[in-house]
């Protein structure tokens, strides 16, 4: 078993990149296993840890097929549709609240509001 190069924060040589930075290339690891870490050090605490890749050995992304962009599309248009009233909000909705605003807050809404049109109550 080998160990991993470790180097402090913002002093890692060239060729290696963290996943986000992958990311940001287009590239993704490509099933290598981490070639080196860094570490940033904080007081009182465990340092905090940053996994490296090596680029020369990234693979590009895989392009999204028509099939995942549908699914995609599906599950973000369930996260906007409120699970009381059933209507789209338009926006996603709080995970804090799990519904919106006007089912989680109907008394609080000035009269008139566009989004207390709730249908649960008859105009």
């Amino acid at each position: 078993m080998t160990t991993l190069p470790v180097y402090r924060w913002r002093l890692a040589p060239d060729g290696y990149a963290t996943r986000r930075q992958l990311r940001a290339a287009g590239l993704r690891p490509g099933g290598q296993d981490v070639a080196a870490q860094v570490e940033r050090p904080r007081r009182r605490r465990d340092p905090l840890v940053a996994y490296l890749y090596r680029i020369d050995r990234a693979k590009p992304v895989r392009p999204m097929t028509p099939a995942k962009w549908a699914a995609l599309a599906k599950a973000n248009a369930a996260r906007r549709i409120c699970p009381e009233c059933r209507r789209d909000a338009g926006y996603v909705i709080p995970a804090s609240l799990g519904m919106c605003p006007a089912c989680a807050f109907p008394d609080n809404a000035p009269e008139g509001a566009s989004w207390n049109s709730s249908p649960h109550t008859a105009p």
